[in-house]
């Protein structure tokens, strides 16, 4: 199952996109699983977020060193600007989120549902998982963003 299709922001249309891409039971990726949050790890996930008061998220991923800032065109005000500081210290695009990815992620339903920022790093570029030799270039590409995250 594909745990960054498990959350309660347009979980639906997510399920529509990938079944109409041929994933339509569990697979290793793209497989959105049998409703919103019946992975464990997404349920630990969002039951460790209703916990906290974050003032915004880092979603993790490794494919195509973009920055995905809005979810359905809808971001709060101040993530564009936080979004362009993140790219500027990490050498990143910050990018619109392409339609058949922009459903049921971890930063959309953040974005959807607390109306603070979330972002998207798609950390690193090639064909999943990456090498463990791109670790040290993406350690490097990212520890700005950490820090400014952990500031802001």
């Amino acid at each position: 199952m594909d745990l960054n299709l498990q959350f309660p922001a347009g979980w639906q249309n997510a399920r529509d996109i990938k079944f109409a891409q041929g994933f339509t039971s569990p697979a290793p990726r793209d497989f959105v699983g049998f409703g919103p949050l019946t992975a464990p790890e997404a349920l630990a996930v969002y039951n460790f977020t209703l916990e906290h008061n974050f003032s915004l998220i880092l979603a993790y991923h490794t494919q195509g060193k973009e920055i995905y800032w809005q979810f359905q065109n809808y971001a709060p005000p101040e993530s564009f600007y936080i979004g362009t500081q993140f790219a500027d210290v990490s050498g990143y695009i910050l990018a619109d989120v392409p339609y058949n990815s922009s459903f049921a992620g971890y930063k959309d339903w953040f974005i959807q549902d607390y109306r603070r920022p979330g972002f998207t790093i798609e950390a690193g570029y090639g064909t999943n998982p990456l090498p463990i030799s791109q670790f040290d270039e993406i350690y490097s590409d990212n520890i700005g963003i950490l820090i400014l995250g952990a500031v802001l």
